[in-house]
């Protein structure tokens, strides 16, 4: 493990990545349980569950592996793919 973040694939369920998700937008817990309709408790646990599996020690530190794994997409930071070298125009500047 580098960093606190797993270096291995890791399967997760729709739901894990659904919350996974959800914590990367900075919902809490409790706005999680809301939107998705289930106890608070039950986002605990897939939190937990998640952690482990991700060998993750925080909320941070999943997310920047979730962003390592491509299981979220924050703002087009992981997402988009940048120009190659020989797509860039040469401008000069005068």
């Amino acid at each position: 493990m580098v960093g606190g973040e797993s270096q291995t694939p890791v399967s997760l369920s729709d739901r894990e990545l659904q919350i996974i998700d959800l914590v990367a937008a900075g919902l809490t817990n409790q706005q999680i349980a809301g939107k998705l309709e289930i106890s608070k408790r039950t986002v605990d646990n897939h939190i937990s569950n998640i952690l482990t599996k991700t060998e993750t020690d925080n909320r941070v530190a999943l997310v920047r592996w979730a962003m390592l794994w491509g299981k979220v997409c924050l703002n087009d930071v992981n997402c988009c793919q940048l120009p190659l070298p020989n797509d860039l125009t040469n401008t000069t500047h005068q």
